[in-house]
């Protein structure tokens, strides 16, 4: 009951990796590796120290979530990169992104061997992420097939599913797509994205989730956030969510203008719901989640309901994130008590 945990990602130390979301390594070769090694050992601890539930490894391995996964493809080229409006425009006219260059495929599994490393680090459940295949497509030009974005999406599900069966048998309780594009372009989600994201989950023996939320906590994306004014996303994806094979939507509500009443269109699904602001260094109360935990359970059952945070914490310093961490299961603690309670029957005299 309100078993807590991140999205997935973590602010990488000084040590490993320079500032910035795509920032580069500081060392390479058996170094980095060492290096990387030890970050997430660090990572698990400290998110077993704060008293999170389920535990990832921060995504310590990838440069970025989108980036760190084609890195193990074929026909990718992240060097010669291209300008292209992403994200519908939302957040700048355009960005670099890489370019398809050559046939996509795996290498072989890209995530598998980081995942049995965290796997063997801890006891508790254990979550690795995936970017969503409506995401990939809005993240990459295509130089080489010449098709849309739909047409993309489907030959990276492909990929994914892969990847996706390999982590769970390797130990991932539960894989998680990344699609922040299922809160932009919501009659595409209709079309072809949950089919896409189906293809993904197909056969995946473990909890299937997937993470949708208004991006990073970054200067860009808080720029935008402070000027919408229309947070109805939701109402138009949960609905078909609710009808679809994934086994948990994760959301984000504690920084938007997001009316938790739609949670109620999540169906019968566990739903992750976003208590924790990214997007700032303060660290929340205990007492500020607990009430954000509160207006969530009038409208998902408390055996359904998984505390998060709204995005990943990377562009947070350190000692944020480890405040935020902790704020989070201290404010889940202080309502499964009183849950509990609740269902306890009073003595009788």
């Amino acid at each position: 009951m309100l078993e807590t945990a991140i999205v997935g990602s973590l602010p990488k130390p000084s040590w490993l990796a320079q500032p910035g979301l795509r920032a580069a390594w500081q060392s390479s070769g058996e170094e980095l590796r060492a290096a990387q090694d030890e970050a997430v050992r660090e990572a698990i601890r400290a998110q077993e120290e704060a008293g999170l539930d389920v535990v990832t490894d921060g995504e310590l391995r990838r440069r970025h979530y989108i980036g760190g996964f084609l890195d193990g493809l074929t026909g990718i080229d992240q060097e010669r990169t291209a300008k292209k409006q992403t994200r519908g425009g939302r957040y700048a006219e355009s960005m670099d992104v890489p370019r398809i260059v050559g046939d996509v495929q795996r290498r072989g599994p890209i995530l598998v061997e980081a995942c049995r490393f965290a796997r063997a680090l801890t006891t508790r459940r254990l979550k690795v992420t995936l970017p969503g295949p409506m995401t990939m497509a809005d993240d990459v030009a295509d130089d080489h097939y010449g098709v849309g974005h739909q047409a993309l999406a489907m030959r990276f599900a492909a990929v994914l599913n892969a990847e996706a069966r390999d982590l769970a048998d390797a130990g991932a309780d539960i894989v998680q797509f990344d699609e922040p594009c299922f809160n932009v372009f919501v009659e595409e989600v209709e079309r072809w994205g949950i089919e896409a994201l189906e293809r993904c989950m197909d056969g995946v023996r473990a909890t299937k989730a997937v993470h949708i939320c208004y991006g990073y906590g970054t200067p860009l994306v808080l720029a935008w956030k402070s000027k919408n004014t229309s947070w109805g996303h939701y109402g138009a994806t949960l609905p078909l969510l609710a009808q679809s094979s994934v086994d948990q939507i994760s959301v984000e509500c504690a920084a938007s203008g997001v009316d938790p009443s739609v949670l109620r269109a999540a169906g019968s699904k566990d739903v992750a719901v976003g208590v924790i602001d990214v997007g700032s260094e303060e660290v929340e109360a205990p007492e500020i989640v607990a009430a954000r935990i509160r207006r969530a359970l009038e409208h998902v059952p408390a055996e359904r309901l998984k505390p998060s945070t709204d995005c990943g914490l990377v562009p947070r310093t350190a000692a944020a994130a480890r405040g935020k961490m902790r704020a989070l299961a201290a404010g889940a603690a202080i309502v499964r008590s009183e849950v509990m309670a609740s269902l306890t029957p009073q003595r009788q005299l």
